[in-house]
């Protein structure tokens, strides 16, 4: 099977798609992205690395981040952790403040905006800077002593966060934060604001991939049945309200992010990234889904 080729004509089979989604302008940073940009790539944990368009371009990683903070906390505060944030899907939209208020301020899920809070909350409440810690953890999995935040996007999401800000202080109110929310708050726009390409991500993730292995330095980051937790919550939680749709079309653990990222893991095989700005209604880039549905269907590959 010739992946690089098969990567190159998904990549020409969408390029129509480009301009049919939404850049996030809700963060004004965000929609200064140009919204021809796509790239694509995959790398396997024997070493093989494919890559197409933009691939190695960084782009706002955006929710993508929860990742690494759940993967953090989890190892932080083991199985406590589910005593403050559920394991389900949503069913409604990652920034929804009605469900909090239904469910008495425990988040669905880690990958909700409000199950993510919790999670910063639990990482800064054994760690005093919770913001390094997590960027130094991506700049090891993924190789790249480089990779930083965007301190512009950080800014702007503390000046218009206002749901995030309202959502934090709910939480509060709930007695599901333990730090101050402001404090939570500054913390978890930092981690949306790191910067990665698909390559970076791709090397960045591939321990899901590899029974909690990091490829790269050959680094246990957590234990194999942690990472049978985290990809069976990609694959029921990681899209917002759209994990549905998006295991029935492309059938992979993956992560989405308003950045217009999104990354997918085949357990044992690979890690696979693609970037385009424009998202759809539920905040999911809209060429991007459709590459990765493109991509399971041509090659027969996927978790079913």
């Amino acid at each position: 099977m010739d992946i690089q080729q098969i990567l190159e004509e998904i990549l020409a089979e969408v390029q129509p798609l480009l301009h049919q989604g939404q850049v996030a302008s809700y963060i004004p940073q965000l929609a200064a992205v140009p919204a021809d940009k796509l790239g694509m790539a995959l790398r396997t944990v024997d070493g093989s690395v494919y890559a197409v368009g933009d691939a190695a371009e960084r782009f706002s990683i955006q929710s993508i981040s929860k990742i690494f903070t759940l993967t953090l906390a989890m190892q932080l505060a083991g199985d406590a952790l589910w005593q403050r944030v559920g394991r389900e899907p949503s069913g409604n939209p990652f920034n929804s403040l009605i469900q909090l208020e239904y469910e008495n301020g425990k988040p669905r899920n880690p990958f909700i905006n409000a199950g993510a809070l919790v999670v910063t909350d639990v990482i800064l409440s054994h760690l005093d800077d919770a913001k390094a810690t997590v960027r130094n953890i991506v700049r090891v999995l993924c190789g790249k002593a480089d990779v930083d935040f965007d301190l512009t996007v950080a800014r702007s999401e503390q000046a218009t966060g206002h749901r995030n800000k309202a959502m934090a202080y709910f939480l509060k109110s709930f007695s599901n934060l333990d730090n101050e929310p402001e404090r939570v708050l500054d913390a978890y726009f930092h981690h949306c604001s790191l910067t990665m390409s698909c390559l970076e991500l791709c090397e960045a993730v591939l321990f899901l991939a590899n029974n909690g292995i990091a490829p790269l330095s050959g680094d246990m980051v957590m234990s194999s049945s942690q990472v049978k937790y985290i990809n069976s919550l990609l694959l029921t939680c990681g899209t917002y309200d759209a994990v549905g749709d998006f295991a029935y079309r492309v059938g992979l653990p993956g992560k989405s992010g308003v950045g217009g990222g999104i990354v997918a893991v085949m357990p044992g095989h690979f890690s696979l990234c693609v970037w385009s700005p424009g998202l759809d209604a539920s905040g999911n880039s809209l060429a991007g889904t459709k590459a990765l549905e493109l991509f399971t269907t041509r090659t027969g590959i996927s978790v079913f």
